[in-house]
């Protein structure tokens, strides 16, 4: 702000006198002084600090529709090994932003994490949400340049419901999006054809909503039972309709809580309500997975 550019200011402002010497002042008011200088200076050097955050530029390799209103996103991250390396459990997620845009997005990774090994990419599945970055991101185009961050959180903690002969029962929750980062836990494996009941509760409006159909053979041939819940559902579905939570409390409940365990990911209400209900059945809340 310039002071010519706002006189009022200067025609206020008081005369420069020459300071009291510092014998004249009482010790007591120096002090006081002194302390607000102090507090004012680490106030301004906290609100001056940098973001230290590390972006490094990535290119697209493709962004095809998944779904109504989500997208399969394909990050080239073979020249920047130390993002791809930082990728080791499923559940991981990461920043992403745009250039010029100031507020980056959270992103769930999709893909395992030995596709970041073999072939140097990061596959995401993205919702387009009006005025967001990913809205912006999903009208990008192949070779389109976005910047990440390194890869954060602890994941999905497979090992607190391993060996498979000791957690029989692995019940899995997922609503839209939430479904990412469960096909990264499913295509990496946990030992899903050795435990005896291993369910995919998955929550869409409707199936034209619903990404990752043309895997469902996949998973179920690595022992998973998918039970697709659509909440609002054409009149000719004969599958679970309404609430993921609404449809599993509607199952048999024939599972040993102690020897049962949990992924959930998704709409918040959802994991609260199923995280109730299994804590009540006696499921232990350690037992319980979230990646976030």
């Amino acid at each position: 702000m310039s002071l010519a550019t706002h006189p009022h200011l200067t025609s206020h402002a008081p005369l420069r006198t020459k300071p009291f010497p510092s014998s004249m002042v009482p010790t007591s008011l120096l002090l006081h002084l002194n302390h607000r200088h102090n507090r004012r200076r680490l106030s301004i050097s906290a609100s001056v600090k940098q973001d230290t955050t590390i972006w490094t530029p990535t290119p697209l390799v493709s962004i095809k529709p998944a779904a109504e209103s989500l997208f399969h996103v394909t990050i080239d991250v073979a020249d920047s090994p130390d993002i791809a390396s930082s990728y080791k459990t499923p559940g991981q997620y990461l920043q992403l932003r745009l250039p010029e845009v100031e507020k980056p997005s959270f992103l769930a990774i999709a893909s395992p994490p030995s596709l970041a090994a073999s072939k140097g990419v990061f596959e995401f599945l993205v919702k387009s949400v009006a005025g967001s970055t990913a809205e912006l991101l999903c009208g990008l185009s192949s070779g389109d340049v976005v910047q990440l961050t390194t890869v954060m959180g602890k994941g999905f903690s497979i090992d607190s419901i391993s060996p498979a002969e000791d957690y029989q029962s692995v019940f899995i929750f997922a609503t839209g999006s939430g479904i990412s980062p469960i096909r990264s836990l499913i295509e990496t494996g946990f030992s899903a054809d050795k435990r005896s009941d291993v369910r995919l509760y998955y929550g869409a409006r409707n199936l034209k909503r619903m990404a990752y159909q043309d895997r469902f053979k996949d998973w179920e041939s690595s022992g998973i039972k998918i039970v697709p819940v659509l909440s609002l559902p054409d009149d000719n579905w004969t599958g679970e309709s309404g609430y993921v939570q609404a449809a599993f409390s509607r199952a048999e409940k024939n599972y040993k809580p102690e020897s049962t365990g949990a992924v959930l990911c998704g709409q918040k209400q959802m994991a609260e309500e199923i995280t109730s209900a299994l804590v009540s059945d006696g499921v232990s809340k350690e037992k319980i997975l979230m990646n976030f």
